[in-house]
């Protein structure tokens, strides 16, 4: 009798266990669930289906909305199909904004079954972390992992938390705390210094930084992976800080490329992978980030990113990327390495074909993953022999800069897509985005990941569906909004492009080349008009629909009258010029007053956000320097590339330098002189140095209205002040 209680009791261990197994998933997209709609638990419920391929189901069983997927990844994408077509909301990829849907849940008449068109569904871009992410608490990242799930993604960019493990590398390597984290640069600019673009840059890195982003990292990877998602974590790529060379005065260690204009202190050293050293530091930083954060052997490498090799010759490249991946496998032999194509497209003039191949070709087949990165521009595969076999995911980038303007060929994008899934080669794995910052319209990513998707959903009926979310109703007014947005407006290939407000000014400069459409404001005017016939504005998304279009009408509008303004320079016409400055100050203050309606348009957020970071006075003062600094003059030849219409910093910065350039060359005209150029110059440095150094806080503070000050009003009234303006 022992022994068969002993047997029964294993067999119910067993039974327990696969149960547990079983239900993980399930447990899983209920916690989801419970995050986003906590009201609503009993209201659904998650069945674990059986099979490999990523599929979802979506039912109505009795009073009960029922959701298959053979994971929770995929689960959470049912749950976000349900949400979009059958609740009409949107999900944010900002933590604080609420989840809108019906008291009612709608039922589900026949039954939903989708399954993946592709294995892999990628996210991200270096860039992301230091224009959008580089001051987001856990609270900011549990909403957005949520989202991305909510998505279908499964092989994010995870690289928080690294400055961390470098700081244990090279201490072992017998550098000072001071020289380590003086070699790295202040928080939003690690993008860029990752990627062995600059080094140093408004450093030292804070150790308080350090710590705080490997427990954020650990709590990151741990949901992501929970989520079925395989995080691409970094490896080392060659850059090596200048002092290694104090310790090894040996070492193959050059300079690499100058980067986008600063100057030789700030620039980046490699070692070369043939060095003996290599195959050391490689190693001590696999295993320092298993210890901390696991792995799941994907790494992303990226030598040479927008800068020269220490040479071009094609059996030097083949040898470099044979010899970095040979330190990689032995430290992890399970390891594939993830490579951005972004350099051949940066650098096409210098990454020939043969360059190209030669990189390529230099790992062994399938053990290197290529993201296809532009290809909304200029689609890699189709120049590369298919990327020579090697297997690749087509990506959407859409933003540059973190920049906040309507732009981006979305419609085309598709087109381009679905052609790739068919004629793109076996060696298509994945779909993915490569956004370099989130001020923009989640749309562009939402149409772009579902497209890894079988759903049948054609361009006219997911826009309207879109429209709907969007209102929170059918609203034929606003679904013909969107038709001509993404007919007429979403066309224009995705560059480093705002709108003239956020660009220093300068006389028949770059006004129509970094700012122009190649679609008619007159038609975004009609967007709008369209727009405001809504029923309301309760719902965010629209709010920030109501937002992003009117700014875009103004801010092209403010083109129109600045090149009236520089040809009534040239004519010297006085009067003229102080008209057309009252108006640009006019259309400069309406901007802030319209981006003031919500939080994500506001300067407040980002500074507030950054002095968060710091627990001591001097640590708020540092992060918020590097704020401003980022989003204004960034460094080396790079000001403004960052630009953002925000409410605060229109008023505080913008318009300031806007004022001055208008005011000088009014008072010009009226003495009969002409403006001293140098001089101007250096007043509207001396503005941006002086608002990026600030210690007067309380200059950037301003009101954001609540949900009930009528946004929808304010943008009826400021149509109505402007169509007849604008053509």
């Amino acid at each position: 009798m022992k022994r068969k209680s002993v047997y029964t009791c294993l067999v119910m261990l067993l039974m327990s266990l696969a149960l547990q197994a079983k239900d993980k998933d399930v447990a899983v997209a209920e916690a989801l669930l419970k995050r986003l709609l906590p009201s609503y638990i009993e209201s659904f419920q998650f069945q674990k289906l059986k099979g490999e391929k990523d599929c979802f189901t979506i039912e109505s069983v009795k009073d009960k909305i029922v959701i298959g997927g053979n994971n929770a990844n995929s689960m959470a994408m049912g749950l976000n199909h349900y949400l979009k077509y059958y609740c009409l909301t949107t999900v944010s990829w900002y933590a604080d904004i609420a989840v809108e849907i019906p008291e009612e849940l709608p039922m589900v008449g026949e039954k939903v079954v989708s399954e993946a068109r592709v294995d892999t569904r990628f996210f991200l871009n270096y860039c992301t972390y230091g224009y959008t992410m580089p001051w987001w608490q856990w609270k900011e990242w549990e909403r957005f992992i949520d989202w991305m799930a909510l998505n279908g993604i499964n092989m994010p960019l995870a690289i928080t938390g690294q400055e961390a493990v470098w700081y244990k590398v090279w201490s072992k390597m017998g550098m000072s705390d001071i020289e380590i984290r003086s070699y790295f640069t202040g928080p939003p600019y690690l993008p860029w210094h990752r990627m062995a673009n600059i080094d140093r840059w408004n450093g030292p890195l804070p150790m308080e930084w350090l710590e705080h982003q490997v427990s954020l990292q650990k709590k990151i990877l741990a949901r992501e992976r929970e989520l079925n998602m395989k995080p691409v974590l970094p490896a080392f790529a060659g850059h090596v800080p200048a002092d290694l060379k104090r310790i090894y005065p040996e070492a193959d260690i050059q300079h690499l490329g100058k980067w986008a204009g600063f100057a030789d202190a700030y620039r980046c050293n490699f070692l070369n992978p043939n060095d003996a050293l290599f195959a050391k530091i490689q190693k001590l930083f696999l295993d320092e980030q298993k210890k901390l954060f696991g792995t799941d052997h994907i790494y992303g490498l990226d030598p040479f990113n927008e800068v020269d090799p220490p040479s071009f010759e094609p059996e030097y490249l083949r040898k470099i990327a044979s010899d970095m991946y040979a330190t990689l496998t032995a430290a992890d032999p399970k390891a594939q390495w993830m490579q951005m194509t972004w350099m051949f497209y940066f650098d096409k003039d210098k990454w020939t074909s043969e360059r190209m191949k030669a990189l390529l070709t230099g790992v062994p087949q399938n053990k290197m993953i290529l993201l296809d990165y532009h290809c909304e521009n200029v689609e890699l595969w189709k120049r590369t022999e298919h990327f020579h076999d090697q297997p690749y995911i087509w990506c959407y980038l859409g933003n540059f800069g973190g920049n906040t303007t309507l732009t981006g060929n979305v419609k085309e994008s598709g087109a381009r897509l679905e052609n790739a899934l068919i004629n793109g080669g076996g060696n298509l794995k994945g779909i993915g985005s490569t956004l370099e910052g989130l001020d923009v319209m989640q749309f562009p990513y939402e149409y772009i990941l579902e497209k890894a998707w079988n759903l049948n959903v054609d361009d006219n009926k997911w826009i309207e569906c879109l429209a709907d979310r969007h209102v929170g109703c059918v609203s034929q007014p606003v679904r013909d909004a969107w038709k001509r947005l993404f007919n007429d407006i979403y066309v224009q290939v995705p560059r480093t492009l705002g709108t003239l407000p956020g660009y220093r000014p300068a006389l028949n400069k770059n006004s129509e080349k970094r700012t122009s459409n190649v679609y008619s404001n007159v038609e975004l005017l009609e967007v709008w008009r369209k727009l405001n016939e809504a029923p309301s504005d309760r719902r965010d998304a629209f709010r920030l629909d109501l937002i992003t279009v009117g700014r875009q009408v103004l801010g092209n509008y403010f083109l129109d009258v600045k090149m009236e303004f520089d040809r009534m320079v040239e004519a010297k016409d006085y009067q003229a010029l102080k008209a057309c400055g009252e108006k640009m100050k006019e259309i400069l203050n309406d901007l802030d007053k319209l981006n003031a309606f919500h939080p994500y348009c506001s300067l407040d957020k980002w500074i507030d956000d950054a002095r968060k970071m710091g627990d001591s006075p001097q640590l708020k003062d540092y992060y918020e320097k590097n704020a401003r600094n980022l989003i204004t003059t960034w460094g080396g030849s790079l000001n403004d590339y960052a630009s953002r219409s925000w409410a605060g910093l229109i008023s505080d910065y913008y318009a300031k330098r806007w004022e001055v350039y208008i005011d000088t060359f009014i008072k010009a005209a009226e003495k009969g002189v002409e403006v001293d150029q140098k001089q101007l110059e250096d007043e509207l440095k001396e503005i941006e140095e002086g608002w990026v150094n600030a210690t007067d806080r309380k200059d950037v503070r301003k009101d954001i209205h609540s949900a009930t000050d009528g946004l929808l009003s304010f943008s009826t009234f400021l149509f109505s002040k402007y169509q007849r303006l604008v053509k």
